[in-house]
């Protein structure tokens, strides 16, 4: 079974997945949005459904196709984890840079 990171790094299955976020589509309508044959829709739709990405209701005598949000919070997660490291190594830097600005100005007082 594929996991959520692995689902997603297909650039098609992320596709697909971006535009099943905005509404709801049947299985012909997200292969109409690609230049990839049905069977390989199917294959990639196949593959989100395993990974607990998206979830598909049939309706009739069609499969309709949304995101399953939840399967996403672990990605989230991670690019906030990402993005606090990063604002606070980058604050600390803004910190030392201010530091030397003062120094140097102290410098030239002298």
């Amino acid at each position: 079974m594929t996991g959520t990171w692995e689902a997603l790094t297909d650039p098609t299955r992320r596709a697909i997945v971006e535009r099943l976020a905005r509404r709801e589509l049947t299985a012909g309508e997200v292969a109409a949005l690609f230049d990839v044959s049905r069977p390989g829709i199917s294959r990639h739709l196949r593959v989100l459904r395993e990974a607990g990405v998206v979830e598909a209701e049939a309706r009739g005598q069609q499969r309709i196709y949304r995101v399953v949000p939840e399967a996403l919070d672990e990605v989230e997660q991670w690019c906030r984890d990402v993005r606090s490291f990063w604002a606070q190594r980058l604050d600390a830097l803004d910190t030392e840079i201010a530091r030397g600005r003062r120094a140097r100005g102290k410098d030239s007082d002298d």
